[in-house]
């Protein structure tokens, strides 16, 4: 009897920390588990809401520079520089994701990018100072960074076998995100009594509510499911532990650097000064901010369009040189008639910007496993990001001294050349397990 009244405990606190460890399976499964059908639908839920606070702390401060600079008291040059801040905290920051990623669970460092772009987009409009505006634009784009490298590595974790789907949906999303805050922070701010603070710290809000769906996945640990064996196994034994990567070996991997780093650079002069080019030609504030938003919103259906097509395609070269044409044509309009072919040139140049999901998807397909993906999408955009900080800098110098939009739209043109041979390049079937 004292023998049975001894282990009885034992037994039940074997039987609930089974029962507990099922339960927490249930919720968070590990590699090989199927998911259950709630949490595959809050993690996309989680992904869009995500996806949609990746750009408005950029896209509202294009749409406000003018203001920000006189408010701040700012030369065209130091505001170059704050158009450079996005990439280059992307590329410092984006190389920590990965080992965040192991120490805490990739949706546990979403939830945190989400906090952090919240804390930043609430601090850095009332700080009264170009020192800390940039410091706190640094930590919101610290959370956007970690976020940006982790979005292609969440898909393949829960969504394998639809990578293209997932990845245009928060594509578009995150397109989404980038038009509205570009369409509507001019109209905010007039509502708000013209006040360029208020007009920035309301973007706070949807990033706050993008914490909520991560929180479930905080505790998450589990890495991302292995591939499937293409041949048979001896039973019992696991199987063989993949070599590790050298990337940098791989030609796959730098085309896709490029490529990333070329269409960002684009992206964030796009971003940075298409309202001023626009206002420079005699469009109003509130068109320019219009026009940017058209050029934004064409990543909305694109973005998810492309992703699925290019998914279905053994090699993406067709898909980057039309949209690199698109981008030629449009600068080369820009160029010529600013102001009398706006509409037309904004559409242009916002289907050559879809480059951006095209380089995503690519990333998901030119690694076989989850563990290729992370280091790819690390790599890919740390690097590509790094290329790109040059760009929208340069920009801001060109127009000071040059004293128009002449040389900064014909560099802008230039880049598009080597834009579609690192795409072409990149696009080729062929994944970096093959070369490293």
């Amino acid at each position: 009897m004292p023998d049975d009244e001894t282990q009885t405990p034992t037994l039940n606190r074997g039987a609930a920390a089974r029962t507990s460890h099922e339960l927490h399976a249930q919720r968070l499964p590990g590699a090989g588990d199927t998911p259950a059908p709630w949490l595959l639908r809050l993690i996309a839920v989680g992904l869009v809401l995500a996806a949609l606070n990746l750009r408005p702390a950029i896209t509202s401060l294009g749409a406000l520079l003018e203001e920000v600079r006189e408010g701040l008291h700012m030369s065209g040059s130091v505001a170059g520089v704050l158009t450079s801040v996005p990439p280059l905290c992307f590329a410092v920051f984006g190389v920590m994701a990965p080992r965040l990623a192991r120490r805490f669970g990739a949706g546990a460092v979403v939830c945190a990018g989400m906090a952090a772009i919240a804390a930043g987009l609430v601090i850095r409009p009332y700080i009264g100072s170009t020192a800390g505006f940039l410091a706190a634009s640094a930590l919101a784009l610290m959370g956007i960074a970690v976020s940006n490298i982790l979005m292609p590595v969440i898909v393949k974790r829960w969504f394998p076998d639809r990578v293209g789907t997932m990845t245009g949906l928060y594509s578009m999303a995150l397109a989404l995100g980038t038009a509205l805050a570009a369409a509507v922070t001019v109209p905010v701010t007039g509502a708000l009594g013209g006040d360029w603070q208020a007009g920035l710290v309301v973007w706070a809000v949807p990033a706050a509510l993008a914490v909520l769906p991560w929180i479930v996945l905080v505790r998450d640990r589990t890495p991302a499911p292995a591939p499937a064996a293409s041949g048979p196994s001896a039973p019992g034994r696991a199987a063989p532990e993949a070599p590790a990567l050298r990337i940098t070996r791989s030609r796959t991997a730098w085309g896709l650097a490029c490529f990333f780093g070329l269409q960002a650079t684009a992206a964030y002069i796009t971003m940075g000064w298409m309202p001023q080019i626009f206002r420079d030609a005699g469009v109003s504030a509130g068109t320019a901010g219009l026009l940017l938003a058209v050029t934004m919103a064409m990543g909305v259906p694109l973005a998810f369009v492309i992703p699925r097509v290019a998914s279905r395609l053994k090699q993406q070269g067709p898909i980057v040189v039309v949209l690199g044409l698109c981008g030629l044509i449009g600068y080369g309009g820009l160029y010529l008639a600013p102001a009398a072919g706006a509409w037309a040139w904004a559409l242009l140049l916002g289907v050559a910007n879809c480059a951006f999901p095209l380089a995503l998807t690519m990333i998901g397909m030119r690694a076989r496993s989850g563990a290729g993906v992370v280091r790819l999408s690390a790599f890919a955009q740390s690097t590509g990001y790094l290329i790109s900080i040059p760009g929208p800098l340069l920009v801001g110098v060109l127009y000071q001294h040059s004293g128009g939009w002449g040389l900064p739209i014909a560099l802008m043109a230039g880049l598009m050349i080597p834009q579609m041979v690192a795409g072409i390049l990149a696009g080729r079937d062929r994944t970096i397990e093959d070369e490293c």
